[in-house]
């Protein structure tokens, strides 16, 4: 047993320490523009500059009221957010703002929690002050990793509503899952912590939920709905796991549902 010890020991340490310092490689997937999408969204480009850091990504433009609002979106972390405007034909919003991830796509810097929680809320400012889209008129979308960006930037701004594809209540508690052997908690630099923000948010929610979810299972996805302050739809698509959930029918009838009901907006 002793000798089985002195082996176990060195190599939990070495492991412990390559999960602390490759973490963010681990974390944040950075991805190119397709050709394709450069040349076909072109006039639909836009730029935001924070910090000195320019954010590169599409707004495609429309009449924006309560009743038909801007779709902000935040992607997963493998997502260059260009992709989701193949998908415009099946959503029923005023206007769409996709902005890659510091690091992604055409965006400069790199990629942290910290800087991408700063960035969506610098970007929801600029689309007040330079678009003259009033919060109200926004709904927030985050998968995944971005559903952590979007519940930072809800709990910063009161926009019209949140939709969380695929979410997690923390990534501290997706990597514990993932992880179990190591002390996730002291070791992770990204936690996305979005359960401790959510009981004072009082905007609507609705959540989409991948039934066969091999990522972020969905026992974390509940844990942020019942700790969310304010009004919560959930929604289970069967038979979706967590990267086909938007090739199901169901999630696009229950997101425009949700984008064209009252009960969003905010009175």
């Amino acid at each position: 047993m002793l000798a089985f010890l002195k082996i176990l020991l060195p190599v939990a340490v070495v492991g412990v320490g390559l999960l602390y310092f490759f973490q963010d490689a681990l974390i944040f997937f950075p991805q190119s523009i397709p050709p394709a999408s450069r040349k076909q969204f072109e006039p639909h480009a836009y730029r935001v500059v924070h910090e000195g850091v320019t954010l590169q990504g599409w707004f495609v433009r429309g009449a924006v009221t309560a009743e038909k609002p801007l779709l902000v979106y935040y992607g997963g972390n493998a997502e260059e957010v260009s992709a989701n405007l193949g998908d415009l034909r099946q959503l029923k919003a005023g206007a769409y703002l996709f902005i890659n991830y510091r690091g992604y796509g055409d965006s400069e810097g790199k990629p942290s929690q910290a800087a991408l929680c700063k960035d969506a809320v610098h970007i929801l400012d600029h689309m007040v002050a330079n678009e003259r889209i009033p919060l109200d008129h926004m709904v927030l979308m985050g998968r995944s990793l971005g559903s952590g960006v979007a519940v930072h930037a809800a709990a910063q701004r009161k926009v019209r509503a949140v939709v969380l594809v695929t979410p997690f209540d923390s990534l501290t508690n997706v990597a514990r899952h993932h992880y179990p052997i190591f002390p996730v908690r002291l070791l992770l630099k990204h936690p996305f912590d979005s359960l401790a923000l959510a009981p004072a948010i009082k905007t609507p929610l609705l959540m989409l939920i991948a039934a066969h979810d091999e990522v972020i299972p969905p026992k974390f996805a509940f844990n942020l709905a019942r700790a969310w302050g304010g009004p919560v739809q959930t929604q289970i698509i069967e038979g979706a796991g967590h990267n086909d959930i938007q090739l199901h029918q169901d999630y696009w009838k229950a997101l425009n549902g949700f984008l064209s009901s009252p009960a969003t907006r905010i009175e």
